[in-house]
């Protein structure tokens, strides 16, 4: 594999420095920078040559799901190697369907590390272990395929349950988001059938659990 530039996308700043000292003398993987959210990202990737993105799902003020999925449109020559301690199927799901190539649980060995990035960036797809168990369980409770619609939210969904979990009320959240009270509360109703909670307390839960706030 030629040498490869990578960007740590991750709430955390320790994660990329330890990273970066793991593979300091390394031939081939370069971490090159550290961003702390998608939004930092994107303005990153307008002004450098980026070949991977080893990305965190959970990253305040824009996430990885939204992240890769503007990516695809915006930056489709980056690969995207998500980068997480959630194995729950909804996150691998989402981050796949979103245009991630593979999904690398924290704390794995250096080889694996470096396997997942070479067969990546090769073209193929990566999921670990922990994650691909996560994701037979999770299929044995659903006939939905990956690229369904099983847990995963719209973009509108993903704008109420944050302006929600932010304690806006529905007339607010109507205003910002330019759509009826009415609207609002079928999308808050929707919400909580589908992720199986009974009240806004469960949302903002939820949502707040996921850093999206």
């Amino acid at each position: 594999m030629s040498p490869v530039s990578i960007v740590v996308a991750d709430a955390q700043t320790l994660v990329f420095e330890g990273l970066r000292k793991r593979f300091w003398n390394d031939p081939v993987l370069r971490f090159a920078a550290h961003v702390h959210n998608g939004a930092e990202l994107l303005r990153y990737l307008n002004e450098h040559e980026i070949g991977l993105v080893l990305m965190d799902v959970s990253m305040h003020i824009m996430d990885g799901i939204d992240t890769a999925r503007t990516m695809r449109t915006r930056f489709p020559l980056v690969r995207i190697l998500a980068h997480s301690a959630l194995t729950e199927i909804e996150y691998v799901n989402s981050m796949l369907i979103e245009g991630a190539r593979g999904y690398l649980v924290k704390g794995c060995s250096d080889d694996e590390m470096r396997s997942a990035i070479e067969l990546v960036m090769d073209g193929g797809r990566y999921i670990s272990p922990a994650a691909r168990d996560s994701i037979a369980r999770g299929y044995q409770h659903t006939d939905k395929r990956v690229d369904g619609e099983y847990l995963r939210l719209t973009e509108r969904e993903r704008a109420v349950i944050r302006l929600i979990a932010l304690e806006k009320t529905n007339d607010e959240i109507g205003a910002e988001l330019f759509i009826s009270t009415d609207t609002v509360k079928s999308h808050r109703k929707s919400l909580m059938t589908k992720l199986d909670v009974r009240s806004t307390a469960g949302l903002v839960k939820y949502a707040k659990d996921r850093c999206w706030v």
